[in-house]
């Protein structure tokens, strides 16, 4: 699957045959392509990025690119094809002969929004459809999933199958993300292999885009430089005190080093748990990344809002085994190396 000499040497024709509306059938032929679904997006683009340092430039990128604010994300990558989310399955079933695998990680993420019809044509029925013709064509399938299926954790976050069918999660986008899973736990024809990543609380570049549904690092960092404080919601449970509520905070860079663990060894398929397995309190997050930033910390406390109180997490916390047990080995960045890195080499670059 790794681009050969003449790849290199013919890409700027391709693309350029491409922007001519002229994508000739015998060039593609020749390619072993990989499709990344969501590439301008935050996860997306890093993926991208991580697949053309390891040489792979043989890639098909698919997403919404009418949304400028994320043509950043995609800035220098090397490809052979953009193709818009709408027009995918047809180009999918054109051309799935020489597709070699699929990275489906675009998803509508807000949980914020409460239309369901959104979450069930862009979540569930698009994801079906790419599930299907990866099993129908023998293509290999990783897919993002989520940790907002776990809903409030009353049975854990462990990623055992037997409980998915169980859960309860807390908004639209997880309950889309659980229905998509439990469908295809169902399915008797998959592809050769796939695995459903329930991604939990990630960080790092090319999430700017995403407004209020960036990461609470993005949010503090940005907070900080403009008050030289940091506001959290205060505990309204006995059991935490304010702004030592848990999350299991992942960096974007140590989730993409899994991916492709998963798109190199194609373990057993399955539902994967994607975290440190080590969850941290909002407190040392603004603590890192007040460290970050070369300032002391300032930190006040508000009101948790009355209308969510009563579904906030207060804990959550990936159980890694299944992965570590498949033969993952690379360490987790831990919180402190990771908001520096992304504070100092991104979000404090990006000020420049």
């Amino acid at each position: 699957m790794r681009c050969t000499l003449i790849d290199t040497v013919l890409q700027p024709f391709y693309i350029s045959l491409d922007r001519q509306g002229v994508f000739d059938l015998f060039l593609m032929k020749i390619y072993s392509m990989i499709v990344v679904t969501g590439a301008a997006g935050f996860i997306g683009s890093i993926l991208v990025a991580k697949l053309n340092s390891l040489g792979y430039e043989n890639l098909i990128l698919v997403d919404d690119f009418s949304k400028i604010n994320k043509e950043k994300n995609l800035a220098r990558r090397k490809y052979i094809k953009k193709v818009e989310r709408d027009e995918f399955f047809s180009w999918f079933d054109d051309y799935f002969f020489n597709v070699d695998f699929v990275f489906h990680i675009g998803a509508r993420t807000d949980t914020a929004e409460f239309n369901h019809k959104i979450f069930d044509e862009l979540n569930v029925k698009y994801s079906k459809n790419i599930f299907k013709r990866c099993a129908e064509h023998g293509i290999p399938l990783v897919y993002a999933s989520s940790a907002a299926t776990y809903g409030m954790g009353e049975f854990g976050f462990v990623d055992d199958h037997s409980i998915v069918s169980k859960l309860k999660p807390l908004n639209p986008y997880g309950e889309s993300k659980n229905n998509f899973d439990k469908w295809v736990l169902k399915e008797k024809q998959t592809p050769p292999f796939w695995a459903g990543l329930k991604f939990f609380n990630v960080y790092g570049p090319n999430e700017s885009h995403k407004g209020r549904m960036a990461s609470v690092i993005f949010h503090a960092y940005h907070q900080i430089l403009k008050t030289g404080k940091m506001k959290l919601f205060k505990s309204h449970h006995p059991d935490y005190k304010d702004g030592e509520q848990l999350r299991d905070f992942v960096y974007v860079k140590d989730l993409v080093k899994v991916i492709m663990f998963l798109f190199q060894t194609q373990p057993a398929s399955g539902l994967y748990n994607l975290g440190t397995g080590k969850a941290r309190s909002f407190r040392d997050l603004v603590l890192a990344t007040f460290a970050a930033m070369d300032k002391e910390p300032v930190i006040e406390f508000i009101d948790t809002p009355v209308d969510i109180r009563d579904k906030y997490q207060y804990f959550t916390e990936a159980d890694m085994h299944k992965l570590l047990k498949a033969g993952y080995q690379i360490p987790f960045t831990s919180l402190e190396e990771g908001v520096e890195d992304y504070v100092k080499k991104h979000l404090k670059k990006a000020e420049l």
